[in-house]
């Protein structure tokens, strides 16, 4: 089986953060990032080279598959924010209403 890319590293979340060159869209993330710590009560860390995330949990299908995931995070992809949060994570329904706050014309967090 393959080895899982996406996994949990030492990389520094504030240099990733930094390496964001729109000021407002670094901003953006620096507060996604105090609302999920804020949400989760985890400290944020680095999910392969592009994913802040918050806590984990391990997963297996039936296939046999099986891997740690963030149990939420969010990454910068040009132009857009993308959010994550499994499934089944009991914080995820808050995190949901605080995301739709965020949201603003101009400023959308996916």
């Amino acid at each position: 089986m393959a080895e899982l890319k996406t996994k949990q590293t030492e990389a520094s979340v504030e240099e990733y953060l930094d390496t964001i060159e729109d000021p407002r869209r670094r901003a953006d993330c620096a507060a996604i990032s105090a609302l999920m710590k804020r949400v989760t009560k985890f400290e944020p860390k680095m999910w392969g080279p592009s994913i802040v995330g918050f806590g984990s949990y391990h997963y297996r299908y039936e296939t046999g598959h099986e891997g740690d995931a963030c149990l939420a995070g969010f990454s910068f992809r040009r132009p857009e924010i993308v959010v994550y949060i499994a499934d089944g994570f009991e914080s995820r329904e808050e995190l949901l209403q605080q995301r739709k706050r965020q949201c603003q014309p101009g400023r959308m967090v996916q």
